[in-house]
């Protein structure tokens, strides 16, 4: 059940940390951009803004044949994908945008995460929301109609409808064996897609997908309205409309430094997932002692001083983190 956000935990970053972000769920947050001057006329004052603040610099497109119904994803061979890219101006290509909106023959169009500091500077200051930190910077995702495979983030995501519509179709990190997860190296936009959603029922190349289906998550967006997707929630993306335009804030909202958890896992993918399986599962009541940590903490049954690298501390995790490089470089 996604719920809504209640006022006060929009005030600041700490209370939407600690209210919304916390429970590593989805939340609607509607409204929560109504108050940006550039929504105020609608898709005109949007691309106004857009063009105001355009640093003239060249963005990459999408562009999609009629035929795909502007649904970008693989080929049928997954070898590839069923869109090209072209770079050029980002004012020459919203003018194709704009241009060849809602008409059906016309290939479809879409430009995504694309970077205020580096095509929009300034446009931060009149797209701020109270709960996002200061310093995180907004991305831009400007296009046709469009459905963007299903994905994940390893940042948390606050997600702010401009333009159009938008509707999400998410399912929980759990549901992960089920969704049929594609290659982690060979992607569309960075991030590996669950080629399972989106499929018709009984779909015989993806039967294990049946027992999550109905665990789907679904929200619609209207202009102002914004989603907090949590890291790892899979989501789906439809843009709904002839020009759709969407803002959004990724940050990892309990970083303790630069260490990053998809790293780590890459890194066991390497040491840890082909070792035979008594090995594998030995090491996972390792990673649950010493990681996760079901019950409590590994040294909880020691005075909080004798907790020595283990406590916690960012003095601690430097001597960690160093302890790592010094194992990683044979030492």
């Amino acid at each position: 059940m996604i719920e809504a956000a209640a006022a006060c935990a929009l005030a600041d970053p700490e209370a939407f940390r600690a209210t919304v972000m916390t429970a590593g769920a989805p939340v609607v947050l509607r409204g929560a951009a109504r108050h940006w001057p550039m929504l105020a006329g609608g898709q005109d004052t949007v691309v106004a803004a857009l063009l105001a603040f355009d640093a003239g610099r060249s963005a990459e497109m999408f562009v999609g044949p009629p035929a795909i119904g502007a649904r970008y994803h693989y080929d049928e061979g997954l070898a590839g994908f069923n869109f090209t890219r072209s770079t050029l101006p980002f004012r020459e290509a919203l003018a194709r945008i704009l241009d060849t909106a809602g008409q059906p023959d016309a290939p479809s169009l879409y430009m995504g995460s694309l970077t205020a500091e580096t095509c929009f500077p300034g446009i931060e200051q009149v797209v701020r929301l109270p709960f996002v930190p200061p310093a995180v910077r907004p991305r831009l995702w400007i296009g046709h109609g469009s459905t963007v495979a299903c994905h994940y983030d390893t940042m948390d995501n606050v997600a702010c409808v401009a333009a159009g519509r938008r509707r999400f179709t998410l399912f929980p990190p759990d549901a992960i064996a089920d969704l049929y997860v594609g290659p982690i190296d060979h992607t569309m936009a960075g991030q590996p897609v669950a080629l399972a959603v989106g499929s018709a029922p009984g779909d015989p190349r993806f039967p294990r997908f049946e027992r999550v289906r109905d665990r789907a998550l679904v929200v619609e967006l209207e202009p102002g309205d914004a989603l907090y997707v949590p890291k790892l929630w899979w989501h789906q993306v439809e843009a709904i409309g002839a020009v759709n335009v969407l803002v959004n804030f990724w940050w990892d909202g309990f970083a303790d430094g630069p260490d990053q958890p998809y790293t780590a896992m890459m890194l066991a993918l390497i040491a840890i997932a082909e070792r035979p399986a008594a090995e594998r599962a030995a090491w996972r009541s390792w990673f649950d002692h010493y990681v996760f940590r079901p019950e409590r903490h590994p040294l909880a049954f020691l005075p909080p001083a004798r907790h020595g690298i283990l406590d916690g501390q960012p003095e601690s995790r430097g001597r960690l983190r160093a302890l790592v490089m010094r194992l990683l470089r044979g030492g």
